[in-house]
């Protein structure tokens, strides 16, 4: 196993804060919410790329293949989702919503697949905290914009 020590926060720090802040048009969303939902989205999709290649290096690939093809699935909506909501210029709603269901459900079936393995594979556990974080960041922002 990898020796990975995390960066202090001061070592990184993401350039989404300042990039949605300094956008000449506003979103019609409250800006903290868009900017928590579109880390949430980058981060899942690192997680769920990372768990997937976790779980081909495991000795029994055969009972992981519907984890495997769910964090694949799941990364790449995430990493979509992410990218549509941090365009704000002529932001179209109807596609930011159906993306954001869209990545909530993904994000929900992974993290239950994941679930199941996380007792014996800590990067299965990992994931799945990941997979909810960005499903419940997903469900309170598509909640938000159904209510404007």
């Amino acid at each position: 196993m990898a020796n990975v020590q995390s960066e202090s926060p001061s070592q990184f720090q993401s350039h989404a804060p300042e990039m949605l802040a300094s956008h000449p048009r506003r979103s019609s969303v409250d800006g903290g919410a868009l900017l928590q939902c579109v880390q949430a989205c980058f981060d899942c999709a690192q997680a769920c790329y990372a768990c997937a290649d976790a779980c081909l290096g495991e000795s029994d690939t055969k009972q992981l293949i519907r984890c495997i093809r769910l964090d694949l699935d799941c990364a790449d909506i995430c990493e979509a989702t992410g990218k549509i909501l941090s365009r704000q210029t002529a932001f179209e709603p109807i596609i930011a919503n159906a993306m954001l269901k869209a990545c909530a459900i993904a994000c929900a079936t992974c993290a239950e697949e994941c679930e199941k393995h996380a007792k014996h594979m800590e990067h299965c556990r990992v994931c799945a905290d990941a997979c909810r974080r960005c499903q419940e960041s997903c469900e309170r922002l598509a909640n938000q914009k159904a209510s404007a």
